[in-house]
C-alpha cells in the first residue's frame, strides 16, 4: 500500500510538472500543488476513458498530461490570466518609485 501511494505521488508530480511546462509562462505552484493537480488530471482522464470505453482500457499517460494541462489552464483563467499570463499581476508593494 505504501509503495502504491509513493508511486501515485511520483506519477502525479511528473504529470503535473509536464502540464505546467506545456503552458508558457510561470505558475506559482508549490510541489504539493503540482502533485495534486497531476493526480486530479489523471483521475479525470481515467474517468473519461472509463465512461467512453466501458472500462476496457486505461487512460494513458498522454491523455493524463493533456487533461492536467487543461486543469492548469482553468486555474489560470480563474485567477484572471490567459494562456501566457498566470493572472497574478504585479504586486503594488514590489514597484518602487
Amino acid at each position: 500500500m505504501l509503495t502504491y501511494l509513493i508511486l501515485l505521488a511520483l506519477t502525479g508530480l511528473i504529470t503535473g510538472a509536464l502540464a505546467r511546462l506545456a503552458l508558457p509562462g510561470k505558475d506559482p505552484m508549490s510541489l504539493p500543488m503540482t502533485m495534486l493537480i497531476g493526480i486530479a488530471g489523471s483521475l479525470v482522464a481515467g474517468l473519461v476513458v472509463y465512461a467512453i470505453t466501458g472500462g476496457r482500457s486505461g487512460a494513458g499517460f498522454v491523455l493524463s498530461v493533456a487533461v492536467t494541462t487543461g486543469l492548469v489552464y482553468l486555474i489560470r483563467r480563474r485567477r484572471g490570466g490567459n494562456l501566457t499570463d498566470n493572472g497574478l499581476g504585479r504586486s503594488r508593494t514590489a514597484t518602487r518609485r
